[in-house]
């Protein structure tokens, strides 16, 4: 039997996996293992899945896939020579004595040429962004690992945001708590997370390490932010949030239990910063593990694409992003002004390319047909569809990858034309709402992210964050002609969206009730848009698309508006079947 140690070390990989690349991961662990023998790790551990990427959804369920991911981790086993084990996530299948084939998410220990153990997965998230339960088993209670004489629990990511496997993992004996993470950022995470921690630590008198991913895969993006609790629940060691990197923790046997050593507790950016790293990452890797050179976007001389701009010189690099202003007639010479200083500030590529022959075009094909028409939307979007088709030309030329620019508010309630500004490949400030825009503009000119590749200093003009919005599609527009002001409409929209609270309680914080009806009511409409919208980063607990799923053919609207019209004295006035009205 082998004696227990009295110190251990143990690296931390908190590092950054691309979902399929099985050959491409396992390289990043050797990598990792090499850095870890030179700093004199006895383990080193990689987050939640990091052998598959994470999240692999559907291709769990392909055998070549389950049998590739098996092959890689008993290869790495057997040829990784003299140096420190490996504590990595990867998908485990196995067949019953019935023949029933089964997957699990799995962690599995490598050391001495030998898959050691393997741990499975016993809370399978299916809720958000999470189903799990769609291609995954769930595993049996686990029982600690047993590593150089020292009991190591490893509650895999859910497994410790519920009592019963860490309890479990206590019970059996498990000196300290090893979670690998695949824990995807949105704003209130990273607080849940350390509670969740602490609980599990006050309750277990355990300590744990929390191992997550940093990247962005799709939608999803991965802040890292991974950290070491004592028993005594004191932060031993902290991880920088969004960055990849290798901390060796040193822990030691004392009376009481293991201890982890204090480390390196590095600050974690909060609010706004957070948010805009999150978008940058996201953006850096959509465009990298999807083989994009460089993105195109529309730059108008307002706010959404400003900011769209400045993510995507931090994210990429100016080399990497051109600018097009696509004028009309309506287009006033402060947008072009300021998308032209825009472009300069950020020191990116900017071409003007009209668009009135294309448009006049269009409405000449068209004036037949239209013939007896009054002028209207249609022809509105005319001018959007034209901007989305030279921005898609640029792209199909050039190879590089459309950024479309609409934030959250726009696309609650349908402020947005399909084909038209609605083209894209990504959107990376598609979680965010107005004014939420127009806090990380202000925060961008007053900082450079940590990472960024863009220029210091104001990089989105001033008369960008003070002048109305419009979309210039008429004669002075503004974007209030048809909405309610943007700090009214983001507030219903987060209560209707974020907390799903019913109208009448919407309207006891002071809306009134058309308002609240009204935006709804848009919001209900404006799905079948957001199915065709594309894909952007996750920010908020309940973004579009993953979070939040509602049908298109939907004919359900609140209607009882009673305790509403009590707290406001409104007149309430609800549909009847037939398209009337009653009071």
């Amino acid at each position: 039997m082998t004696q227990p140690v009295s110190t251990l070390r143990i690296a931390l990989a908190q590092m950054n996996a691309v979902v399929g690349d099985i050959a491409g991961n396992v390289e990043k662990i050797r990598a990792a293992r090499r850095r870890a023998a030179d700093i004199g790790a006895d383990l080193v551990v990689f987050p939640e899945l990091f052998v598959t990427g994470y999240p692999p959804e559907d291709l769990v369920l392909r055998p070549a896939f389950q049998q590739a991911a098996l092959h890689a981790v008993e290869e790495l086993a057997r040829t990784m020579g003299p140096g420190p084990a490996v504590l990595t996530g990867t998908i485990w299948p196995e067949t019953t004595s019935e023949g029933k084939a089964r997957v699990y998410n799995a962690v599995v220990l490598l050391d001495e040429g030998a898959v050691k153990a393997v741990r499975t997965k016993v809370e399978l998230p299916n809720y958000g962004v999470f189903d799990e339960l769609r291609v995954f088993t769930p595993g049996p209670l686990p029982g600690p690992v047993m590593f150089k004489g020292v009991k190591i629990g490893v509650p895999i990511c859910e497994d410790i945001w519920k009592e019963q496997v860490c309890e479990c993992l206590a019970e059996c004996g498990a000196e300290i708590l090893i979670s690998p993470n695949g824990s995807p950022f949105d704003w209130p995470k990273p607080d849940l997370r350390m509670n969740v921690a602490v609980a599990r630590v006050t309750e277990t008198g355990l300590p744990i390490v929390y191992l997550n991913l940093v990247g962005g895969q799709d939608e999803l993006v991965f802040d890292g932010a991974s950290f070491v609790l004592n028993a005594d629940r004191s932060l031993a060691v902290q991880m920088p949030a969004w960055d990849e990197g290798i901390v060796l923790t040193e822990w030691t046997r004392a009376s009481g239990g293991w201890v982890c050593d204090t480390g390196a507790r590095a600050a974690l950016p909060e609010g706004d910063a957070s948010a805009y790293s999150a978008c940058v990452l996201g953006l850096r890797d959509y465009v990298a593990k999807n083989g994009f050179p460089g993105v195109v976007l529309g730059l108008s001389g307002g706010v959404d694409s400003a900011l769209v701009a400045a993510i995507a010189v931090d994210a990429l690099g100016a080399s990497r992003v051109r600018a097009v202003m696509l004028p009309y007639r309506y287009t006033s010479q402060e947008s072009l002004e300021d998308a032209a200083a825009c472009a300069k500030a950020l020191g990116i590529a900017y071409d003007v390319v009209p668009i009135a022959e294309p448009v006049e075009g269009f409405s000449k094909a068209l004036s037949e047909l239209f013939a007896g028409t009054n002028a209207d939307i249609t022809e509105e979007n005319l001018q959007s569809r034209a901007r989305g088709t030279i921005l898609m030309a640029i792209s199909n030329k050039f190879g590089l990858m459309v950024l479309t620019t609409g934030n959250k508010s726009e696309m609650s309630v349908g402020y947005a034309t399909l084909y038209g500004d609605m083209n894209g490949g990504f959107n990376p400030i598609k979680d965010l709402y107005k004014g939420e825009v127009y806090r990380l503009c202000r925060w961008r000119n007053a900082h450079v992210p940590k990472g960024a590749l863009g220029p210091g200093g104001e990089v989105i003009p001033e008369r960008i964050l003070t002048k109305a919005p419009s979309a210039e599609l008429r004669p002075n527009q503004t974007d209030q002609d048809s909405l309610p002001p943007y700090d009214v409409l983001d507030d219903i929209l987060f209560c209707l969206v974020e907390k799903e609270m019913p109208i009448a309680d919407i309207v006891v914080r002071g809306h009134d009730v058309a308002t609240v009806q009204k935006v709804e009511r848009l919001l209900y409409l404006a799905e079948y848009k957001r199915r065709q919208a594309a894909p952007g980063v996750k920010i908020s607990a309940r973004n579009f698309g993953r979070d939040r799923r509602y049908p298109i053919t939907n004919k359900f609207r609140e209607t009882d508006l009673s305790l509403a019209a009590g707290a406001s004295g409104s007149k309430i006035v609800v549909p009847r079947a037939d398209g009337g009205d009653v009071s």
